[in-house]
């Protein structure tokens, strides 16, 4: 018996399979699973594990039963994308990502023309959390305040990308698209041979060059230096990993230190000046002399070295506003406003709580949508309303009342799903896709991303925070089709 036999798609649209059959792109993935047995795929799985474990391969959960630190989740069936889709998948994440970059230029620097001209409200933009202050004024090379963006979409009923939320911060998870792809070249080498795939390990020189563009402009050979708030950070994995691939030092706060104006790192050889700091620090504590002046993690009077033009900082502070949840159904119409083109990945149909009619519409469908508020990341704070508790939908109704700014509501998205391997045999899983998109002197994208994927059945919330796992996502340029 193959281990495919009892497989069936679950709810929405099936990346593997059409109505007609397996689609062409995904034919040589299913030959090769024909070829194995349940008892192949769990050597793979535990071979899998072990190296990930042993490679120090983890993320951390704080408040788990099971301590801070686990092996990476990764799943043993590749999601699959060709390229003529992932062609218009790529093009629509430049474009967004262009928007975004010049609503923020037009928010810090420029002269807001988006709120004059109504496109957004400006209560909107200044009451967000994100929005920060003290970064009006500060200037970046080209517009480009987002370095790194992680946009994560998601795949409806008809099979059409949106976006779901953009990640304009400090967005976590590439280094586990490098890593998701060596472990798969392990567990299927053969199953190289049958595709032709993007590589997504030159990331760490892609990255590199970006944040080396950023550089102030009287510097010929900048160092570039990657800031950790340090080893219980869930993502400090990345930290190390990144700053390994690009060959730069990892520093946290207490390392660097600001001398008029001017950011130097302490070294074995003394002080050596530090033109280019890759942040992995929220805003609030990256200077405690401007936000939170209990910060420990942070460079005390970092902000003055932006200011002064002697240091850049990627992602540049005050981009959380961009990507509040309150700003995202006003992205569209931003991306039309500063490109003059239409949006190529929609939006997820969503509802503002602070428009009354909007407001009583939700209040009376609670049950059928889901609610978010706008601050939250990692899965928190959700209420898909068919599966949440009277008592939840109950709470969700009343927050909501208490504050409309701090929530949107969301028609549900089904998620597309994949065939998945968990718990020992292949069953169907919703799935999400976070594409990581890199402005330097050009707007590039790694070929796929980091596809997520919620390994309890019927769960459409993907984050590993939140017991998901991953999949490594493959670009094909040689099987098209289906």
């Amino acid at each position: 018996m193959g281990i495919l036999d009892d497989y069936r798609p679950g709810p929405g649209f099936c990346e593997v399979f059409a109505d007609d059959g397996a689609r062409r792109h995904y034919q040589p993935l299913l030959d090769r699973l024909r070829e194995l047995t349940p008892g192949d795929m769990e050597d793979r799985a535990r071979l899998t594990d072990a190296t990930l474990r042993n490679l120090g391969i983890t993320f951390a959960v704080y408040g788990g039963d099971e301590g801070i630190e686990r092996t990476w989740p990764i799943d043993l069936l590749p999601r699959i994308i060709p390229s003529p889709e992932w062609g218009m998948v790529e093009a629509g994440l430049i474009q967004r990502t262009k928007g975004l970059n010049t609503f923020l230029e037009d928010i810090y620097v420029g002269e807001r023309a988006a709120i004059r001209d109504g496109i957004i409200p400006e209560w909107v933009v200044l009451s967000s959390d994100g929005f920060k202050r003290a970064a009006v004024g500060v200037e970046v090379t080209e517009q480009a305040r987002c370095v790194v963006a992680g946009i994560d979409l998601v795949r409806d009923d008809f099979g059409v990308y949106r976006v779901l939320e953009d990640n304009l911060r400090v967005p976590s998870g590439v280094s586990y698209v490098v890593e998701n792809r060596a472990a798969m070249r392990r567990a299927f080498p053969r199953l190289f041979e049958k595709y032709t795939v993007r590589p997504v390990d030159d990331y760490g020189s892609m990255l590199l060059a970006a944040l080396r563009h950023q550089a102030p402009t009287h510097v010929a050979d900048p160092t570039v230096v990657v800031l950790t708030p340090g080893v219980y950070n869930s993502a400090y994995f990345e930290h190390t990993f990144l700053a390994r691939r690009m060959g730069v030092e990892l520093v946290e706060g207490g390392d660097l230190v600001v001398n008029d104006h001017q950011v130097f790192m302490r070294t074995t050889r003394g002080f050596e000046r530090v033109d280019v700091i890759y942040r992995r620090i929220d805003d609030e504590f990256i200077d405690p002399v401007v936000f939170n002046r209990t910060s420990v993690v942070g460079v005390p009077g970092l902000l003055g070295a932006i200011r002064a033009g002697n240091v850049a900082v990627a992602n540049a502070i005050g981009n959380g506003v961009a990507d509040d949840k309150a700003v995202y159904p006003y992205v569209p119409d931003l991306i039309k406003y500063y490109t003059g083109e239409d949006p190529i990945l929609p939006n997820a149909t969503t509802y503002v709580l602070w428009d009354d009619e909007q407001r009583s519409m939700v209040l009376d469908r609670i049950d059928e949508l889901v609610v978010k508020p706008v601050a939250e990341a990692g899965g928190y704070g959700i209420v898909i309303g068919r599966s949440a508790s009277a008592k939840e939908l109950a709470q969700a109704r009343k927050d909501i009342e208490a504050n409309p700014r701090n929530y949107i509501a969301q028609e549900v998205v089904e998620l597309s799903t994949h065939p998945t391997y968990v718990g020992g045999e292949i069953a169907a899983r919703h799935i999400d896709l976070r594409p990581f998109v890199v402005t330097g002197e050009t707007i590039k994208v790694v070929p796929g991303g980091l596809t997520r994927v919620a390994l309890q059945e019927g769960s459409l919330i993907v984050n590993s925070s939140q017991g998901g796992g991953s999949k490594d996502t493959w670009v094909v340029e040689d099987v098209g089709g289906g």
